[in-house]
């Protein structure tokens, strides 16, 4: 196995178009474990370490925050100047693992990686961010929410990575909250709850309910999300909108729970977060 360490993305992607069966490293937390239990046998592996453009996090002038895909996820948990909307993606950052693993690992390689019980796959889809990948073909864009395609499957294809992730400012009035149930304090999520709502003079103008580990791509309802938008938030609305998301669930059973145990858990799990969100949690 041959480690290439290019010092631009278009150097990556030139080696990554020669091999049938090369990988990306990041962080390498994942990647290694990986390798390590021989579930995955690269034949190259192409370190983005050097690549400078791929690192650091910037506002853009119409408010979008754009992260680069080697941004760590202490520097995303750390960074002070996300709009109120964007705050749900600094939340989950602040829930991934345990400091060592938050300084190394990067949101870049979380993603591409697309584990459902991860955390940025939730808090992205729910902050309506959009994924920039770059390949040998040029550049393209899409959404997060069309990102994620099965169980540790991206659109990102062989000759491809992940340059950036792009945080619209979402709407004013924002609130949000991540609420995640682990088995120990840093584990992979049995179950994740992800919202964003605005409040315009007590009702709900806009909202984005977004579901981690509840199967293999993060869950999200146009209909769950109108259920609470143009009314206050209460009991009435949110059952509405729970009813509608249990009919998407579609859990795993592993060693964290069982789909059963995910299913049972969710109704008061996401009802936790939108009242958290809405600041009505007692």
């Amino acid at each position: 196995m041959k480690l290439y360490t290019p010092g631009t993305i278009d150097e990556a992607i030139a080696i990554l178009g020669k091999y049938e069966n090369a990988r990306c490293i990041a962080g390498g937390q994942t990647l290694v474990a990986m390798m390590n239990a021989e579930l995955v046998q690269p034949d190259a592996l192409v370190s983005l370490g050097g690549i400078g453009a791929l690192r650091g996090i910037a506002p853009l002038v119409d408010g979008t925050t754009e992260i680069g895909a080697m941004t760590t996820h202490r520097q995303i948990a750390d960074y002070g100047r996300f709009s109120p909307a964007q705050a749900i993606v600094g939340q989950a950052a602040r829930r991934i693992a345990h400091p060592p693993i938050r300084n190394v690992g990067t949101i870049g390689g979380s993603i591409a990686h697309a584990d459902p019980a991860a955390d940025f796959p939730t808090a992205l889809v729910a902050a309506d961010a959009v994924i920039e990948i770059a390949g040998t073909r040029g550049r393209r864009t899409v959404r997060a929410r069309d990102f994620f395609v099965d169980y540790l499957t991206t659109v990102v294809e062989p000759d491809e990575i992940v340059a950036s992730i792009r945080v619209p400012a979402g709407p004013s009035g924002a609130r949000t909250h991540y609420e995640k149930f682990s088995r120990v304090d840093g584990d992979f999520a049995i179950l994740s709850v992800a919202v964003v709502l605005a409040d315009a003079d007590g009702v709900c103008s806009h909202a984005r309910i977004v579901l981690g580990a509840a199967g293999p791509t993060p869950i999200r309802s146009d209909d769950a999300d109108a259920a609470l938008e143009g009314r206050a938030i209460g009991d009435e609305a949110i059952d509405a909108a729970i009813v509608v998301l249990a009919e998407l669930l579609d859990p795993i059973d592993d060693f964290r729970g069982s789909a059963d145990y995910r299913r049972r858990i969710m109704p008061r799990l996401a009802r936790r977060a939108i009242l958290a969100a809405w600041g009505r949690l007692a």
